[in-house]
């Protein structure tokens, strides 16, 4: 349910779309001047403003620009019933979120309405997250490769360039991305981000770049996209080698020319959107192999930033497990905890596959279900996901090269959690906290026959 103002002279017009945005569950003001609709305005909070260019009073653009510089978080329609391209062009760069002709179509009126309030969301959820202090949103750490990161976070943050951040799973490249949108010139407006893993290819350019009615089976109405709702802001593209090549051909395009046409469109759109980027992939071997496009890569990677695994930054991991023991005791009103000497050797000689994500994970789970205020070492293999504790032999690799090790440790890893899971590929995925589709891949990449476990 959405507070909607409606502003026109005409009573017909307003008696005919009350009922109508009424019958979709949203509450309908009205007024018939650009007066009675300002002053409306100023006593009362609504979502969206349904505003006339033609009003007898005042100039519809003009209040429109009243509107956008007072309350930046109320969506803009506006409809006429003497329409010019020129007028929906003014709309649009005095901030109007559409522009409709009367008497507008029942389904017109209703997707326009549903797309407008859904970037109010949007807007308005980003604007809280900004607004409220995220432990999540820390970058704990005081290691040689943290610090340059903070620098370079710093430093890409005065700028617009766009910020290609590699590295593996659960190593925090979010975190970089969320930092550097705070504290740019862009951290009032829109932070969209985009999993491009969780998005099936057929699929992903209109949740990018939005669709028109019609442009393919199940299009039933228009459809925002992300590089849309980003305008004046930053899109996260996360995991962007998983794109797919006609997509990425798009997204070039965008970064060069900063215009789009939405799925089945013909209309240009103009966006100005800063993009960050992540993979946890070799985006070089992804590029050898057609996977993903050479240019597309030198327009993304104009700040390269490579988040360090865990085990690569030993240095901070006392004082990670320490903060993540403090936080989650608050958090879970459990009282002070603290790890043996046995424990906190046992934590520093594990391999850590899943990075600070895991990290994070064991140390909540031992923080709620150890009663005791010292953790030990025998709570710590207790409370470990059962493919660990029962397989003891993947914590010692002696001998081998880090690399091969690493890489044995986590092919055996995949396959007991997997064989706990009785094959089941999605449920293995949650349990290890990573996307299905780099599961897949890891299971391709060790030769793992997930169907015979």
């Amino acid at each position: 349910m959405a507070r909607i103002l409606l502003i026109d002279d005409e009573e017909n017009i307003i008696n005919t779309m009350s009922p109508i945005l009424q019958d979709e569950g949203h509450v309908i003001f009205s007024g018939k001047t650009g007066e009675e609709g300002a002053d409306f305005l100023k006593k009362n909070e609504v979502d969206l403003v349904i505003l006339d260019v033609w009003l007898p009073d005042m100039d519809g653009l003009e209040l429109l620009e009243r509107i956008k510089k007072l309350y930046a978080g109320t969506a803009v329609i506006m409809i006429s019933g003497h329409g010019s391209i020129d007028i929906a062009v003014k709309s649009t760069r005095f901030g109007a979120f559409d522009f409709l002709e009367k008497p507008p179509s029942l389904d017109r009126l209703v997707t326009s309405v549903n797309n407008a309030l859904e970037h109010v969301r949007l807007k308005r959820e980003n604007l809280k997250l900004k607004k409220m202090s995220f432990v999540d949103d820390e970058m704990i750490g005081e290691s040689a490769q943290i610090t340059e990161i903070r620098d370079i976070i710093k430093r890409a943050a005065k700028t617009n360039a766009r910020v290609l951040i590699t590295g593996e799973s659960g190593t925090g490249k979010e975190l970089v991305a969320k930092a550097i949108f705070q504290l740019s010139n862009r951290a009032d407006k829109p932070f969209i981000k985009m999993n491009c893993a969780a998005i099936p290819d057929e699929l992903i350019e209109s949740e990018l770049f939005g669709h028109e009615k019609g442009s393919f089976t199940g299009a039933v109405g228009k459809r925002i996209g992300k590089f849309e709702l980003a305008d004046g802001g930053t899109i996260f593209l996360d995991e962007v080698c998983d794109m797919s090549l006609s997509a990425q051909a798009k997204v070039l395009r965008v970064l060069q020319e900063q215009q789009f046409e939405r799925v089945g469109g013909n209309q240009t759109i103009t966006v100005d959107v800063r993009v960050i980027a992540a993979t946890n992939v070799d985006i070089k071997e992804a590029i050898e192999q057609g996977k993903f496009r050479e240019d597309l890569y030198y327009r993304l990677n104009v700040i390269p930033v490579n988040m360090p695994r865990l085990t690569d930054r030993k240095d901070d991991l006392e004082v990670l497990i320490n903060y993540f023991l403090e936080r989650f005791s608050r958090e879970h009103g459990t009282g002070d905890k603290s790890l043996t000497d046995d424990a906190m050797n046992f934590l520093k000689k594990y391999p850590w596959p899943g990075n600070v994500r895991e990290l994070k994970n064991i140390i909540e789970r031992v923080v709620i279900m150890v009663s005791s205020e010292e953790v030990g070492e025998h709570d710590l293999q207790k409370y470990l996901t059962p493919e660990v504790r029962d397989t003891p032999a993947l914590l010692s690799f002696s001998g081998l090269p880090l690399k091969d090790a690493r890489d044995a440790f986590e092919r055996d890893y995949i396959i007991s959690a997997l064989k706990y899971n009785g094959g089941n590929v999605s449920e293995t995925a949650r349990q290890l906290d990573i996307e299905r589709t780099n599961l897949h891949r890891k299971i391709r990449q060790f030769n793992i026959n997930a169907d015979k476990l």
